[in-house]
């Protein structure tokens, strides 16, 4: 049953392909934006993965997020999403992003639920 306080935490452990040289996002050897955003992302979805309708989904809407300290490569980095609000097919959830007990990121994301096959139906790729 889809209810406020689902929850997951996601990790990844960085890899040369997470770091801002590689996804285009900065010229260092650090976890990128984009890569602690993603993870953060997963971590929603996931979090209401099992409490769906059957055939439906969900696909982000937006994501507002601070990052406040650096990752290393080789480092774990573990995302967690709580589902703290629902607005018909809106869901909002908080997110954090941590190595260890270092904050490296905090916000806040929407996901909206679809129905799978319609979603795919508007790309004309079913």
């Amino acid at each position: 049953m889809l209810e406020t306080g689902l929850s997951h935490t996601s990790s990844i452990v960085v890899g040369d392909g997470d770091t801002a040289i590689a996804r285009g996002s900065g010229d260092m050897p650090v976890l990128a934006t984009p890569s602690m955003l993603a993870l953060m992302e997963n971590a929603a979805m996931l979090a209401v993965a099992g409490e769906l309708p059957e055939g439906c989904t969900t696909v982000g809407g937006s994501i507002s997020s601070s990052h406040l300290a650096p990752s290393a490569v080789g480092a774990e980095v573990r995302a967690h999403a709580s589902l703290e609000k629902i607005d018909g097919r809106k869901l909002y959830f908080n997110v954090i992003a941590l190595e260890g007990d270092k904050v490296l990121g905090e916000g806040t994301h929407l996901r909206f639920i679809v129905d799978r096959r319609k979603f795919l139906q508007k790309l004309g790729a079913e």
